[in-house]
């Protein structure tokens, strides 16, 4: 029985001993490397709205036609405007100074009788003074012929005023309704909604006899044969990242297969939704076939080296030690980091045996 015992026991100490998993350094190249997630874009690419509200009267385009800078894309009803642009110019003509001259003889009729009234109150009280001046009349009559001149004079002011008044309100009023006329027209042409540059339809979104409104995409369009990617790279990770650093990178859509972009734009404003930055790259020998939305994933190069001494990430503890075979836990220092492997500086050589920290 005791024989069974130590035999259980021993067996027991060399199985946790073989399970153990150990390693040695190697000397290899490593990449580090940043991940990043995106998808396909056609340089240019934009998507077409319209400016104004309206019924999709005819779609001028399909998916995979090019166009031209200025072609038009759809057309929208525009009853509504050109009713404005008519109800505009029966106001602008209402509004005229042609239209308005009653008016204005009308204030002119009103300085005259003004005028002469005030005329004819001048010529009474000058006799009313020749007369008191030659003792004839009272003092009371001389005083109500001076006021009533004095009454006349301000009307007559008052006359010449409104008319003025009655000349500027007429010329504000034209010109108010000819502006608005030059503003409906002008808006006339937001019903058809034209390409803003050459290139390729990739979308028609929205169809013949469907509502449009300046929220929702009308279509999507792009240069017809270039191409750029638009990838998402880590708040964490963003520093590391420089224009001109080489992008491995691999597309459901090629399977099998892995391309090769460059980094040509970082884009500084981060989404603060995502914690992401947007990384603009492209191709330096792209697939034979592309379409915008591809989705790929991607390694930033961030910096290779070809002969470093390195040993499994795993192997390495939280605090950058490693274990030794005497179980000694030593400090190391690390370079270069990939998914797998980690380059070990100092601290160890490649002649050590090191062991997999338990987890």
């Amino acid at each position: 029985m005791k024989l069974l015992v130590h035999t259980l026991a021993l067996l027991l100490l060399v199985s946790c001993k073989t399970s153990e998993e150990k390693t040695k350094p190697a000397v290899e190249k490593i990449t580090e490397s940043v991940y990043a997630s995106g998808v396909v874009k056609s340089r240019k690419q934009y998507q077409v709205f319209s400016s104004v509200n309206g019924l999709i009267k005819e779609v001028y385009v399909n998916e995979g036609d090019l166009v031209k800078k200025g072609d038009p894309l759809f057309r929208l009803s525009d009853l509504t405007a050109t009713l404005n642009v008519e109800n505009a110019r029966i106001a602008a003509e209402y509004g005229s100074i042609s239209a308005n001259t009653d008016k204005l003889n009308e204030a002119k009729i009103e300085i005259e009788n003004a005028k002469a009234k005030m005329e004819n109150d001048a010529s009474l009280v000058e006799r009313q003074r020749d007369l008191w001046s030659q003792g004839i009349g009272t003092k009371n009559e001389l005083d109500q012929r001076e006021l009533a001149y004095k009454n006349s004079s301000n009307s007559y002011a008052a006359a010449k005023l409104r008319y003025k008044q009655v000349e500027k309100q007429l010329n504000l009023q034209a010109k108010q309704t000819s502006k608005a006329v030059e503003i409906y027209s002008s808006t006339k042409g937001d019903f058809t909604v034209r390409s803003e540059f050459n290139g390729r339809v990739y979308s028609v979104i929205k169809k013949q006899g469907e509502m449009a409104t300046p929220q929702v995409a009308l279509a999507l369009i792009g240069e017809a044969d270039a191409f750029t990617l638009e990838l998402q790279v880590d708040e964490y990770d963003i520093a590391r990242i420089k224009p001109g650093q080489k992008v491995l990178l691999s597309m459901d859509s090629y399977k099998d297969k892995n391309f090769t972009a460059v980094v040509e734009k970082i884009n500084p404003a981060m989404n603060s939704l995502s914690k992401s930055f947007t990384i603009d790259a492209g191709f330096v020998i792209p697939p034979p076939t592309l379409y915008p939305n591809l989705t790929t994933e991607a390694n930033i190069i961030i910096s290779v080296k070809d002969s470093a001494l390195t040993i499994p990430r795993s192997f390495l503890t939280a605090d950058e030690h490693v274990i030794l075979e005497n179980k000694e836990r030593r400090k190391v220092k690390t370079g270069l980091k990939d998914y797998l492997k980690v380059e070990i500086l100092s601290g160890i050589t490649r002649n050590d045996v090191i062991f997999k920290p338990a987890e």
